[in-house]
């Protein structure tokens, strides 16, 4: 597999009545039009987006519905995830036709799991996130255990984050770029070092660290961070510059990623790479500062384990700050990408 990727902001709608579920999945369905999908794959996206909607409302009364086209291995696909602050629920339970907490007959999400190509959820106290990807049909499909969420800036009409995904049979090689700042000249440097990342993405990361400073410059610079994962070895090596947040995570614990201070493209001194052994089934998590960084991840018990669609959506969920562009991504290390 050689496949090399980068994402738009994510499509967010939100579900406060029921007007807003036809909304959805409009742009739901404008989504699987892009990814290439026929009438009848769209009508699947069509329908698990109604689903979603319809559940968020009826049993959390608002939440969102979250909507982006992923890159599969040989296909795009879209990405449904519904988000709110409810009660949440039993997972276990919910699943079967049949079961309801809202008086209705309860065929919601056994109609979302049978639709989708991907579905998983987390939920507790604080609420539920509930994903579904849809590749379309007679694709081989294998999914690529890699999510983004990413958000603009309030009032922005252009998002200064910006990231790339490259793979092969021998390496994964991640970018994570926050322009200094937030609206069109910090949208101007992500873009300088996704076009610089483009060219070489699997490079070593501290050589591709410095060209990535030569193709910011010019531009107003800002925080970058490279994560490759060695398949054959089960290495994650890092390097970053500024203040992308990173770390691996397991049930167990989690192993922060460093960063070196500095502004890429402007003054940055030469990166220095690091290795994490034994990374292989570990979630790598990266995220700009648009997102809260005093979190713990076991006060979500079983996160790591979830597929990284519902990683990002909770996090984005619950430590948002509200006030810049926001980034996270995510990926399981090693599962058969």
């Amino acid at each position: 597999m050689d496949v090399t990727f980068s994402g738009e902001p994510t499509r967010i709608v939100a579900i406060e009545d029921a007007t807003q579920i036809g909304q959805a999945r409009r742009v739901a369905q404008l989504a699987a039009g892009g990814a290439g999908f026929d009438a009848t794959d769209a009508g699947r996206v069509a329908l698990v987006t109604t689903e979603l909607a319809t559940n968020v409302l009826k049993h959390a009364r608002s939440g969102e519905i979250h909507i982006s086209v992923v890159q599969g291995d040989g296909a795009y696909g879209v990405e449904v995830t519904a988000v709110d602050r409810g009660p949440g629920f039993n997972l276990a339970d919910c699943l079967p036709d049949g079961f309801s907490t809202g008086g209705t007959r309860g065929e919601g999400l056994g109609a979302v799991r049978r639709q989708s190509d991907v579905m998983d959820m987390y939920a507790d106290h604080r609420g539920s996130v509930v994903m579904a990807r849809l590749y379309p049909k007679g694709f081989a499909r294998a999914d690529i255990r890699f999510a983004a969420t990413q958000q603009l800036m309030q009032d922005e009409t252009v998002c200064g984050d910006g990231w790339g995904v490259a793979l092969d049979k021998d390496k994964v090689s991640i970018l994570l770029v926050d322009g200094l700042g937030h609206g069109m000249s910090a949208h101007e440097a992500a873009n300088a070092a996704l076009a610089t990342f483009r060219e070489a993405p699997l490079e070593e990361p501290v050589n591709l660290m410095g060209a990535l400073n030569t193709g910011m410059t010019g531009t107003r610079g800002g925080a970058v961070a490279v994560a490759q994962y060695l398949r054959e070895s089960g290495v994650l090596r890092y390097a970053g510059i500024g203040n992308i947040a990173g770390g691996l995570l397991t049930i167990d614990g989690s192993r922060g990623l460093a960063s070196h201070p500095g502004i890429v493209g402007v003054q940055a001194r030469r990166a220095q790479s690091f290795d994490f052994p034994h990374s292989q089934g570990k979630l790598l998590l990266m995220y700009s500062d648009g997102l809260q960084s005093r979190w713990n991840h076991k006060e979500y018990p079983g996160l790591p384990n979830r597929h990284p669609g519902v990683v990002t959506a909770l996090l984005y969920r619950d430590f948002n700050r509200g006030r810049d562009d926001t980034t996270i991504l995510a990926m399981t290390l090693g599962t058969g990408l």
